[in-house]
């Protein structure tokens, strides 16, 4: 037997039936749609990192530019003409520091050097750290420790013998009374005997080892000329 319902109680059962049904899903399409949380953004570098990073690659490429200079080669800018014409005034030469690790100084080098007495500018560091710039010049090693040089009718002679000029020389120097070296003095003249400023004068004299800083090579500027040198 079939039981009737009043409007009221079936709006009730209605409502009843709405309430225990389960809620409908949302599609994956939905979802999709809803904006998602945004990764977090990585910070940039502050400022004073940023800072830190330039003073670092500074100190590094002055480091290294320092340690090829002392202990690798010099690049050395030719001023004045006591070296023509073997060498001219505003010629650039690379001057090696590792030829004289592997070897002594020879007779006819020519170097790059140190005077004494001759100083160039000072920097102080703070901290009773001064650095000290040398004054270089760039001379020919004709006599070594040991030797006799002297020069005598405009010819120079070491040892004894005549030892033939420079190929440009081109020049006679005044005469020199012949002296005997010590165990540390080398001889150093420019190879322009009558405008160079060297061992010859009695404010240079011979100079020592510690004094000669290089052998020069080669010319490296200008490119057009760029040569061995000897």
């Amino acid at each position: 037997m079939q039981t009737e319902l009043k409007p009221a109680e079936q709006q009730e059962v209605q409502e009843m039936e709405a309430q225990a049904a389960p809620e409908t899903e949302v599609p994956a399409e939905e979802t999709a749609a809803t904006p998602r949380k945004k990764k977090k953004e990585k910070e940039p570098t502050s400022l004073k990192m940023e800072i830190m990073s330039w003073i670092v690659t500074l100190v590094a490429a002055v480091v290294f530019a320092t340690v090829i200079r002392v202990f690798i080669f010099e690049p050395i800018r030719v001023d004045g003409n006591s070296m023509t014409n073997t060498l001219k005034h505003g010629e650039v030469v690379y001057a090696s520091k590792l030829a004289y690790l592997r070897g002594d100084v020879e007779h006819n080098d020519i170097v790059i050097c140190r005077y004494p007495n001759r100083m160039g500018k000072s920097y102080n560091l703070g901290a009773s750290i001064t650095l000290q710039n040398h004054t270089l010049f760039v001379k020919r090693i004709v006599a070594l420790p040991g030797d006799t040089v002297a020069i005598t009718n405009g010819q120079l002679i070491v040892n004894g013998e005549v030892v033939p000029d420079p190929e440009f020389m081109g020049s006679v120097p005044r005469d020199f009374a012949e002296i005997t070296l010590g165990k540390d003095e080398y001889f150093a003249l420019g190879d322009n005997r009558l405008s160079s400023h060297d061992s010859r004068h009695n404010d240079v004299g011979p100079i020592n080892r510690d004094m000669i800083m290089g052998k020069v090579e080669c010319v490296i500027w200008p490119l057009n000329a760029i040569r061995s040198v000897k």
